[in-house]
């Protein structure tokens, strides 16, 4: 049965109606499946002037629907209008590699969490995080070595960043239900995007308010109590455009101590205040209250892969974790009991509360200013171990800058300027878990009074050589600043006596990002693009004081992660019925940031590896083949190996172990969505449809030494939905649909934290039997589940 987990404060927003310009941009987005990459807008229409402008916009003259990727080349050369070149900057700048995922790939399903529409793109990779929709994001390999949230790539919300200063995001607060499409752009991409952007970016877009025109409820539910209510709502009304999105999810979780209960709203709204001036406000609100199973070992995992039978460490099934708590929160003097994740009652109590604004103005038809700020509070009290983070971490964001849309000796130039300002500054306490349940909390571990601070500039040039060939140049500066205070507790005897240990640390880094791209069209159907680009990512000022063991302590001497990316790749579009494109890709990273689970649950270690190779293809298809009928697949290879790195590991004397040409662990080498679909287009029947879906994804290193390996897996997720229109006063449309996931109910490693080596006396490796002890690791994935689900629009 379901059950309900209350949680005072729930958001709540009141919609303010209008209407802006999002409406046309809406119309003028390309709803290509995963293989097509997203278009630049068409022109905007301009209201009458009060006086002329020294250009008109040109109109656009495409005879056919370009090539994926394609159109990013051809249709940024034209002359559209300048707000719109501004946003094609986070949807499809020209020269990279991307993908937009439309919402009519999921709009037909249950789509719980990114997981469920990302695996879409090629080039991405989704681990499970801690908590219902937190789901660590990789782009070619980025994040999947890092043990919690997202690194590696800069995430925006209708191009307002949601990604802290501090390189941080996370995925609690994205309900996929509220999008209209999900811009995914790949390799480094630090010219343009800045610091942590070493793997790449993704732009959500909510639907704007024209688009909804009215309001929908949908409702969710399924297996492991499993029930989301949401409501999408939405309007054009003379000069001003919203959407208002909120929902409330809950569930029991499918393992032991997993329950869960999240309230998000997401609000855009857009004033045409002048016939050159655009007033844009941004509101997303997440709270979320969650409890946490303890990651596994591969060996708990084996025994006892969903947490059951794990309601006290005395009697505790085999396979349950369980984590060592000081009996008086403070020290071993008075004992220690090992309890598991239900008996301390682990979990996580977080709010994130994003504003953001933007104006733009345009000052002809060619040149457009804008300037946007946005407020990131992400306030959490984590109980996830032995030791619990709470913290508030306020983070302030300005970005200025200029656009402008004319000619270079005769030839189509965009041509971009801009400066931004980030910080973050924040008081955080670790403090120890004690029995007691329900997290109670004991005495103060540690605090950590740090800022982060980032500004810097960026330019970009994009230049139509030839009616075929574009040129793309972009570099970006910027300086980080990381500054520190740790202040580790330690308590001596029965009485507790408290001694310190204080460590700082005061960092600058000095970081410049080039970029060169070429688009060369040959024909109709082919597209050809190279481009050589370079990304870089600062450590988190929290990296700076974790040891191996998990202990705070000295790891200042952490350097910034550099990647030097060479892309190579190929669109072909035959016909409106078939889209293919392939790219390969190169990277060099020099002291790239790997981080691996530690002794204590919920710490991580984060080190430089000093030098490794990244390589992998990326292949994207989509082929409707008959009235009807449609196949896609997106898979990814990837080859990611260590080429300078000897890692120094101590057993009472420190043994050296050269790691070069091992895999980077947490690296899967392959993985693939592929589906199947049928609708039926016209007579009775019109609107139903479904579809079979297969997910691989192949094993992985789990350490350095390259000695256990995570197991792989494949799944088969089976769709049936019906959509129809409605013929009434007050309704307009009637959508359903029902899914069966994991239909084999195959058990599988949905995430797996790298583990560290470890050594015998003697210095000899400890073998992979040793190594699938190591906990603090595995989370597993759903088995099977039936979810069903409706939505009704209203006009």
């Amino acid at each position: 049965m379901f059950r309900f987990h209350p949680r005072a404060g729930a958001s709540a927003l009141t919609l303010g109606v209008g209407l802006s310009m999002l409406t046309s941009w809406a119309e003028a987005q390309t709803t290509l499946p995963s293989v097509t990459v997203d278009a630049p807008q068409a022109a905007r229409a301009k209201p009458a002037r009060s006086k002329p402008k020294t250009r008109a916009v040109a109109a656009r003259r495409p005879a056919r629907p370009l090539a994926p990727l394609a159109v990013a080349a051809a249709g940024r050369a034209q002359r559209i209008a300048p707000g719109a070149a501004r946003d094609s900057l986070n949807q499809g700048p020209a020269g990279q590699t991307q993908t937009t995922i439309d919402r009519s790939q999921f709009d037909n399903r249950p789509s719980f969490s990114v997981a469920d529409v990302l695996r879409d793109s090629p080039g991405i990779s989704i681990k499970q995080g801690n908590g219902p929709r937190d789901f660590g994001i990789s782009i070619r390999g980025s994040n999947a070595r890092n043990g919690f949230g997202i690194r590696n790539l800069v995430i925006f919300d209708d191009g307002f960043p949601v990604t802290q200063p501090d390189g941080l995001s996370r995925s609690d607060l994205i309900d996929p239900h509220a999008y209209g499409a999900i811009d995914v752009v790949r390799g480094p991409s630090s010219a343009l995007y800045g610091n942590y952007a070493t793997g790449g970016a993704l732009n959500f877009r909510t639907r704007p308010g024209g688009t909804i025109d009215g309001v929908e409820y949908g409702v969710d539910g399924g297996s492991f109590g499993y029930l989301n209510n949401y409501l999408a709502a939405g309007k054009k009304v003379g000069n001003f455009e919203g959407s208002l999105f909120a929902s409330d999810a809950r569930g029991d979780g499918y393992v032991g101590n997993s329950w869960f209960n999240t309230q998000t709203v997401n609000f855009l709204g857009t004033l045409q205040v002048t016939p050159d001036d655009r007033f844009t406000f941004k509101l997303i609100n997440n709270d979320l209250t969650a409890r946490l199973p303890i990651r596994s070992s591969l060996n708990q995992f084996n025994q006892n892969p969903f947490q059951q039978g794990c309601a006290t460490g005395a009697t505790a099934a085999p396979g349950c974790g369980t984590v060592t708590l000081f009996n008086n929160g403070f020290n071993s003097a008075a004992g220690t009991d090992k309890e598991t994740a239900v008996q301390a009652g682990l979990g996580r109590y977080d709010r994130r509360t994003i504003v953001g604004g933007r104006w733009e103005h345009d000052f002809d038809n060619q040149t457009t200013w804008r300037n946007q700020f946005v407020f990131d509070d992400r306030n959490i009290s984590q109980p996830t171990g032995s030791t619990s983070s709470i913290g508030d971490f306020p983070s302030y964001n300005y970005m200025s800058d200029v656009v402008r849309r004319g000619d270079i000796f005769g030839m189509d130039s965009t041509a971009y300027f801009g400066g931004f300002y980030n910080t973050l500054t924040a008081s955080s306490d670790t403090r120890n878990v004690m029995p007691g349940g329900n997290a109670t909390l004991g005495s103060l571990s540690s605090n950590l009074f740090s800022t982060t601070t980032n500004y810097g500039l960026r330019a970009r040039e994009e230049l139509k050589l030839t009616s075929a060939l574009t040129a793309v140049a972009g570099i970006g500066w910027e300086t980080t600043n990381l500054t520190g205070r740790n202040t580790a507790y330690s308590y001596t005897g029965a009485a507790g006596t408290t001694t310190t240990a204080i460590t700082t640390a005061d960092r600058q880094f000095q970081n410049t990002a080039p970029e060169l791209a070429l688009l060369y069209r040959l024909n109709s159907d082919w597209q050809f693009r190279g481009r050589v680009a370079t990304g870089y990512g600062t450590p988190q000022v929290s990296n700076l004081f974790v040891l191996p063991s998990g202990a705070s302590g000295n790891n200042t001497q952490l350097q910034t992660q550099k990647n030097l990316g060479y892309d190579i790749g190929a669109d072909w579009t035959p016909n409106n019925a078939l889209k293919v494109s392939v790219t390969g890709f190169y990277e060099f990273f020099k002291d790239e940031l790997v981080s691996q689970a530690t002794p204590l649950s919920g710490i991580s270690y984060t080190f430089n590896a000093p030098r490794s190779e990244h390589r992998g293809v990326e292949l994207a298809a989509d082929w409707k083949f008959l009235p009807g009928w449609r196949f896609s697949a997106a898979y990814t290879h990837l080859d990611e190996v260590y080429t300078e790195y000897v890692e120094n590991i101590t057993n009472g004397a420190v043994f050296s172990f050269n790691r070069v040409g091992n895999k980077i662990p947490g690296i899967s080498p392959n993985e693939l969505t592929t589906r199947l679909g049928y609708d039926q287009l016209s007579g009775p029947f019109q609107g139903l449809g479904g579809f079979v879906e297969v997910q691989w994804k192949d094993g992985f290193y789990m350490d350095n030494a390259n000695l256990l390996r995570a197991p792989g897996y494949e799944l088969v997720n089976l769709n049936l939905h019906y959509t129809t229109g409605l013929v009434s006063d007050y309704f307009k449309t009637l959508n359903l649909y029902v899914e069966v996931r994991n239909v084999f109910d195959r058990t599988y490693v949905a995430s797996a934290n790298n583990i560290t080596n470890s050594v015998t006396a003697a210095g000899i490796q400890n073998p992979a039997s040793v190594l699938a002890n190591s906990t603090n690791s595995i989370y597993a994935g759903s088995p099977r589940a039936f979810v069903a689900g409706m939505k009704i629009a209203f006009k």
